[in-house]
């Protein structure tokens, strides 16, 4: 079966930027879920699942971002891989989740300088 949403470890994205500099990790780390941001179709997949009720949306329900099929699953799949989504197979369908605490970490290192 698939992972289930929400039972998956997920480390925290990062410190404050104004609190202490980032460790190599953190960097790359965050670089990633950065970077699978920098995408449109990738963005707005990723809003999509954040917006749908509940926080959480079928592929079924977000599939309809000007795109072919196959190539929605790999930006879902590279928004899981860099952390920013959980997912979980019921039946025939995947159900993706937003990952809240790297989310909130994103926003906290961010907010600094708002």
């Amino acid at each position: 079966m698939g992972e289930g949403l929400g039972r998956e470890s997920v480390a925290p994205c990062c410190p404050p930027l104004n609190e202490r500099p980032l460790s190599t990790e953190e960097a790359e780390r965050t670089a990633k879920m950065f970077k699978a941001l920098g995408d449109p179709v990738r963005l707005r997949l990723f809003s999509l699942v954040a917006s749908h009720e509940g926080g959480e949306a079928c592929v079924c329900d977000i599939s309809d971002v000007g795109v072919s099929q196959p190539t929605v699953s790999h930006h879902l799949k590279k928004l899981k891989d860099a952390g920013l989504l959980t997912s979980e197979r019921r039946g025939t369908w995947v159900y993706y989740r937003v990952e809240p605490s790297v989310v909130a970490g994103m926003g906290q290192m961010l907010k600094t300088f708002a």
